[in-house]
């Protein structure tokens, strides 16, 4: 028989709409907790509701909570995946956190639902079925951690979301999906070209992000020069460009050796320093910016968090992003 570790951590997944003003809530009880009969009866689920939260409520300290579970089925050595059902506003954050932290021997899945379980239409208890059929796949070994929505199958390292409310908002920009679930069937057509892991046991790194727009100066990075961040996240214009009026700023973060990683705003592409310009990617590289072709700027504030928890120093960093 194989076991299945499900934890609850909360989001839309576990709410419920109040009838008298339609305002979505979390209820009394997870509402999951009356579906395990969907499945085959030679699947045990171990649930455990590890954290009762709208995903905005999500902090670091609460990623390191459920990284820290995990680790321990890991090394019980008693289960053959993982399911977490989490909410969707901050679900890619928390599973690209496990994904970097995380060496697991089993796969490890995370879901949630856009429509609370009692509205016509709700996804939750299918998006859960999809995920642990794909938690019990033995192809999903060896994937890195796995969002399933929508029957789709996406890597944690750069799925997003991509819509405020369709149930198909989860999406992989430049890349797609690395696979999908048709009934109970799990495949994959994708595989992570490679992987990276860093034991993490705290998260105390204070990592700022900020997106670039037309006409910005560099008043945001002087703020944050005053708020002794320990890195600094941009989402940049096009490949990788930013104003000049903010190159100042900017440089004021660097020269006190505060790493800040270039990420593109843009929806599609990789971030790439191309332009020869005046604060264009080959400027912004010399003055010792790293760039993070790939990742989102959200992602990159993920991974530039969790390699200052390593001590990295500047050249270690822009290794691991390139």
């Amino acid at each position: 028989m194989k076991r299945i570790l499900l934890l609850h951590t909360g989001g839309t997944i576990s709410m419920s709409t109040d009838q008298r003003t339609g305002a979505v809530k979390p209820s009394d009880e997870h509402p999951l907790h009356q579906y395990s009969q969907l499945f085959e009866e030679n699947i045990e689920i171990i649930e455990e509701d590890i954290l009762e939260l709208p995903s905005p409520h999500v902090t670091s300290a609460d990623m390191l909570k459920v990284k820290k579970r995990l680790a321990k089925a890991i090394c019980s050595k008693q289960f053959d995946g993982a399911v977490i059902t989490h909410g969707t506003d901050t679900l890619e954050e928390t599973a690209y956190f496990l994904d970097l932290t995380l060496d697991s021997t089993f796969p490890i899945v995370l879901t949630g639902a856009m429509r609370p379980i009692d509205e016509i239409g709700s996804d939750g208890v299918r998006n859960l079925q999809s995920a642990i059929w794909t938690a019990l796949s033995e192809e999903s070994v060896d994937k890195g951690v796995l969002v399933v929505m929508n029957e789709e199958i996406h890597s944690a390292r750069y799925v997003t979301k991509t819509h405020t409310t369709n149930v198909a908002t989860f999406r992989t920009p430049t890349f797609g999906p690395i696979g999908i679930v048709s009934k109970n069937n799990v495949r994959f057509f994708q595989k992570l070209v490679f992987e990276e892991t860093y034991d993490v046991n705290a998260v105390t790194k204070n990592v700022a992000l900020l997106k670039a727009y037309t006409g910005m100066d560099s008043t945001l990075f002087y703020a944050l020069d005053d708020a002794n961040i320990d890195g600094l996240v941009i989402e940049a214009l096009g490949a990788g460009n930013m104003p000049p009026a903010t190159l100042p700023g900017i440089k004021k973060l660097l020269d006190k050796d505060i790493p800040i990683v270039i990420t593109s705003r843009a929806f599609n592409g990789i971030a790439q320093d191309i332009y020869a310009y005046k604060g264009g990617g080959k400027h912004l590289k010399k003055l010792g910016a790293v760039y993070a072709p790939g990742l989102t700027g959200i992602k990159a504030r993920i991974k530039l968090q969790v390699l200052l928890e390593q001590n990295s120093y500047l050249e270690l960093i822009k290794t691991h992003f390139n």
